[in-house]
């Protein structure tokens, strides 16, 4: 089994500038809203109605999310550019949200580094990503809608999170992300899936990912993937693991009592809390 080297979950913890370091869901109020002519029977209003958006390295995906974080419409889905450029991804975005209905804000899940709305990183869409580009901003201007942006493993945690204890998010997709908790609270900037393991050069990502899913075969997939979760454990002491993502489909073992694998859309529904206070 692999090693880690990083630091422990409470080195992770300490405060950053990070737009996905957000308050716990148990304490939050959504922010106010220009009013919406749609209403609910439900006492729980339905306005502000959030257009939630999770970018993928393979896919394109939305949904509508009422005030409390509930779905009100089917997620939408296309394919991520061949060219994944961010001017490029906006295009696409822009396409995708003609298929939405009407909406107050925005939440948007980034498969990569965000910092006060801009990308640092994005590893598995284009470099341009890398220079600071401001995916908030550029969406604003262009949807005339208010607008946050944070990690997509960041977003899909906290529509899978119960809030209590210690919990990580794993999501297996293109690549790979994790999204650290403490009592609902995020651990910002974690990046396990770039972290060493196993073998000299090769990530958890390399591994994990769909780059692993291909050069090792789904059977050997599967047994990384169990000695991920075993590693995880000794390393966070997690009271409950989640695992996302479309290669969870891929998952043939049972995972255990304290772990659930969360179904696709839950990257979508955690888009409400980026609206949650945070410093």
């Amino acid at each position: 089994m692999g090693r880690l080297s990083i630091p422990v979950a409470a080195a992770i913890c300490a405060p950053g500038h990070y737009n996905s370091l957000l308050m716990t869901p148990k304490a939050a109020n959504p922010v106010p809203s220009a009013p919406s002519d749609k209403s609910s029977a439900s006492s729980i209003p339905v306005s502000p109605i959030t257009l939630s958006i999770d970018i993928g390295g393979s896919g394109l995906k939305a949904m509508l999310l009422d005030a409390a974080g509930k779905k009100i419409s089917e997620r939408q889905r296309m394919a991520t550019p061949a060219v994944p450029t961010p001017a490029a991804v906006l295009v696409a975005l822009d396409a995708l949200r003609n298929q939405m209905g009407a909406f107050d804000r925005v939440s948007v899940g980034f498969p990569g580094i965000v910092k006060r709305g801009k990308t640092y990183a994005a590893f598995n869409l284009h470099p341009l990503w890398a220079a600071a580009f401001p995916l908030e901003e550029e969406l604003a201007k262009l949807w005339k809608k208010p607008v946050r942006v944070g990690n997509d493993a960041d977003v899909q945690g906290y529509g899978a999170i119960q809030g209590e204890g210690v919990e990580l998010v794993i999501t297996l997709g293109t690549g790979m992300g994790a999204a650290l908790f403490t009592d609902g609270r995020l651990c910002p900037g974690l990046e396990l899936g770039h972290h060493i393991w196993r073998k000299k050069g090769m990530t958890y990502e390399d591994h994990l990912g769909r780059r692993g899913l291909d050069r090792f075969g789904k059977k050997e997939w599967n047994k990384l993937l169990q000695e991920a979760i075993q590693q995880t454990e000794a390393l966070f002491n997690w009271d409950h693991l989640y695992l996302g993502g479309g290669n969870t489909k891929k998952i043939d073992f049972e995972p255990g009592a304290n772990v659930s694998i969360v179904p696709n859309e839950t990257g979508l529904l955690g888009g409400v809390a980026l609206w949650r206070e945070w410093k």
